[in-house]
């Protein structure tokens, strides 16, 4: 199936069958009878894209990608000419404020927020134009052009307290160091507290519930009643697995009336190897996870990239403590002679690693910085819920993280190499290797004879022995992308993050926000062994309320603290501060268990209330910020064809491997499709990006959630839709031997529940009209409807 199939199928032979439906009203009646939910046709509601204009208020997200995307592009590209501190101020442009960048210059304005097509400086880095290319040695490379046309299309968001144009080296004097652990909640010590006393004492299985119960006391909000068992069966499964339950697991459930049934289905479900799988994907987002091929300077293939995948899945399917989890990616290689937890080095090897092209050293210098800079942000904002990228050219501007906090970490990065390396045993490898050399010596042999009429008569018997040799040598052996270490030399800070012009020298150590001012300097190899430990230490606050942070939002929708991955200033503070820290002092208590936090948060009241909307409750809190009700929300890509494949008894089960590059075509979990970092290069890649999934080419904290027109259409027409229908039929034609009996199978399939009775009408009365098509056609048709509605990819 092609790109224009995937993305705008209006006109194949399918579609006709849906017209016949919507022309003869079935469609709205489907729609009203609660087939598709109410809401399956939503096409007002589109989240196409940024907001045009100038946004008053920049998001957390919106300043991060600023701090750490554009505005070094500005100090290392721009400012010589165009700033405050220009030795002669060029064309009257100043790149160095909100305001200098919307006044423009000589020619006019330079960006029009909202549309960079209209922006002269976004032409300008285009180089459409010889006269007015800027820079005007050498384009940008087209990650960086990319970069400038998303931020002029989110509106140019600019920080509002903005030392505009420093060119700080080092950090500022005069850091108040206490002062920042003492006031940000974020540094401040995990502080475990009593859990509150609360009146309605009855509602409360666990202590979540007292947090969550005394802070909606506090505006006279009431939790919502608990959910139905038929739905808390099908959300425990779709959270913790991410496929739906079958008729037969929904039945035992539902016919146990016993106290302990439902952590019973739970202890299951934290057992199964899809538990692995389901959130090994989660951490994937995180962790920037793709088999390669980001195109401009990073344009080679990770062959071997799966097998961190693997790792990952495999290490939460064992429930590996999640500090020993962390020390693994970061220093792995140097914890143990075990490679298999090398392998988990690959949180950073199968990042962007950039090449430049031929030897301008300048080319050669920024390729290396941006490496740099994908890892230190990668760490940072995945175990610590920090932006330490946006202090790469500078100070941080909002949070005490200085220059030379910055360039301590990357210098351990620096003296650490990603490559394609052996995972096999040494004997293993010195086998292969042999074998090789012997097929290679006789090869040469065979090359030799084949020159000498004397020595001819000996090519067939020596050709023989190759085929023998051939035959008998052992395969090749696993290879892995992992990181090593190369030196042990810490780095200067670069002056406006440019690495060809050094300042003053950064030790290797941690952060001093975190470790204190007098952290100590990492002098073993490049220091990862040391820095795992730094972030795995329980002294250390941040680590487990990140993940902990992470976890929650996963089982509500939201988190605790909704930027999980910037716990800094500009950040959300956590909406429930004392229960995120008892979460994490129990978690590390715990053992760093991820399984016992999982189990610990479903078998609260919390997790298990109703979805339900109530008036009173939303007036009040309409943002659910306290948790009043669990947040409906939409299932991630991955799930939704997961679970289409499952109820249709297709879905294959495997676990591990290579990936396939053509997912739609496969039967396997979505995990196990390929990912190109730029999204652009397998057809995978379009059908995920047309469902929200995130661009790898950095780490992403959380997914947004569209309805836009083509994913319908995906839904309406693409092959891939029509063959589940088809499946689904079929399988229903041998599981029931009437239409009434086949489409209360469908819901207890698709909706782990059993069909209203004007569902049932509805659906009989389309069945049993022969103008709408065969009856084979008609059923095909009903199950595309049913496998498209909104009702089968959500969690309520």
């Amino acid at each position: 199936m092609s790109s224009v199939e995937l993305s705008a199928i209006t006109t194949d032979a399918r579609a006709e069958q849906w017209v016949l439906l919507a022309l003869r009203g079935a469609w709205l009646a489907l729609i009203r009878g609660g087939i598709l939910a109410g809401s399956w046709l939503c096409l007002n509601c589109t989240a196409a894209g940024g907001d045009e204009g100038v946004s008053a208020k920049p998001s957390a997200e919106q300043v991060e990608f600023f701090e750490s995307r554009i505005r070094p592009i500005f100090a290392n590209e721009c400012y010589d000419c165009h700033s405050s501190g220009a030795k002669k101020l060029k064309g009257d442009l100043r790149l160095d404020s909100r305001a200098g960048v919307l006044k423009g210059g000589e020619s006019g304005v330079a960006i029009v927020p909202g549309k960079p097509d209209d922006s002269r400086l976004i032409k300008a880095v285009r180089y459409k134009d010889k006269d007015t290319a800027m820079p005007p040695k050498k384009r940008l490379s087209e990650a960086q052009v990319a970069d400038l046309e998303a931020w002029v299309r989110l509106g140019a968001p600019w920080p509002e307290k903005d030392g505009a144009g420093l060119p700080a080296t080092v950090e500022k004097k005069g850091y108040d160091w206490e002062n920042f652990r003492a006031e940000h909640w974020a540094f401040r010590n995990v502080v475990k507290a009593e859990p509150p006393k609360v009146s309605h004492a009855a509602w409360v299985r666990n202590p979540i519930d007292q947090f969550i119960l005394a802070r909606l006391q506090i505006p006279k909000l009431k939790p919502a009643p608990l959910a139905e068992k038929s739905v808390l069966i099908r959300r425990a499964y779709l959270d913790l697995i991410g496929l739906p339950p079958t008729p037969g697991e929904v039945a035992a459930f539902l016919g146990d009336a016993t106290p302990g049934a439902f952590a019973k289905v739970v202890d299951a479900l934290l057992a199964s190897p899809q538990y692995g799988e389901r959130w090994g994907r989660h951490w994937m987002d995180v962790a920037r996870y793709s088999d390669g091929l980001g195109g401009f300077l990073d344009a080679e293939a990770l062959p071997e990239a799966w097998r961190y995948r693997d790792w990952v899945v495999a290490a939460l399917n064992r429930d590996l403590p999640y500090d020993q989890f962390v020390r693994a990616q970061i220093a792995g290689d140097l914890i143990s002679d075990d490679r298999d937890l090398a392998l988990a080095t690959g949180f950073f090897a199968v990042g962007p690693t950039y090449i430049s092209d031929g030897g301008d050293p300048e080319a050669t210098a920024q390729a290396h910085a941006e490496t740099l800079a994908d890892r230190v942000d990668t760490f940072s904002r995945a175990f610590l819920g920090l932006t330490v990228a946006c202090a790469r050219c500078h100070d941080h501007k909002f949070d005490p993280i200085t220059a030379r906090d910055y360039y301590a970490l990357a210098g351990i990065f620096d003296n650490s190499t990603a490559g394609l390396v052996s995972i096999a045993p040494r004997d293993v490898v010195a086998a292969f290797d042999a074998a090789q050399k012997a097929i290679q010596e006789q090869e040469k042999r065979i090359k030799a004879a084949g020159t000498n009429d004397a020595t001819k008569r000996q090519v067939p018997e020596l050709n023989a022995e190759l085929e023998r040799l051939k035959k008998v040598a052992p395969p090749a052996y696993p290879k892995a992308h992992i990181l090593s270490d190369h030196g042990n030399k810490d780095m200067s800070v670069a002056i406006r993050g440019d690495l060809r012009k050094p300042g003053e020298p950064a030790p290797r150590r941690f952060l001093q926000i975190v470790a204190g001012e007098n952290a100590p300097h990492f002098k073993e190899g490049s220091g990862r062994r040391q820095l795992a430990d730094a972030v795995a230490d329980p002294a250390n606050a941040l680590t487990a309320r990140v993940i902990v942070n992470r976890v929650w939002k996963h089982h509500f929708g939201q988190a605790l603290a909704r930027t999980p991955s910037n716990f800094g200033v500009i950040g959300e503070k956590p909406t429930h501060p004392e229960l995120l820290d008892w979460l994490a002092a129990t978690f590390v208590e715990d053992g760093w268990s991820l399984k016992r936090l999982h189990r610990l948060i479903l078998l609260s009241s919390t997790w298990q209330m109703s979805s339900r909307y109530d008036a009173d409750s939303f007036a009040k809190d309409g943002e659910n910020r306290l948790l009043w009700r669990m947040n409906p929300r939409k299932l991630e890509v991955e799930s939704w064809r997961d679970s289409l494949l499952a109820v249709t008894g297709e879905l294959d089960r495997t676990l591990d491997g290579p990936p396939t590059e053509r997912i739609l075509e496969s039967s396997r979990r979505t995990l196990y499709g390929k990912v190109s970092r730029n999204g652009d290069r397998f057809l995978s890649d379009e059908f995920l990006r047309l469902f929200d999934f995130p661009a790898p080419r950095s780490t992403s904290e959380q997914r947004t959630a569209s309805t836009v027109p083509q994913q319908h259409l995906f839904m309406m027409n693409s092959p891939f839709m029509a063959a589940r229908a088809k499946a689904l039929a079929v399988r229903l034609e041998c599981e029931s031997s009437e239409d009434r009996g086949r489409i209360a199978r469908a819901y207890q399939l698709l909706y782990s529940r059993q069909p209203a009775a004007g569902e049932t009408a509805l659906a009989l009365a389309y069945l049993a009209d022969s103008t709408s098509g065969e009856a084979r056609s008609r059923w095909e048709s009903y199950a595309q409807v049913l496998l498209s509605a909104h009702e089968f990819l959500q969690i309520r």
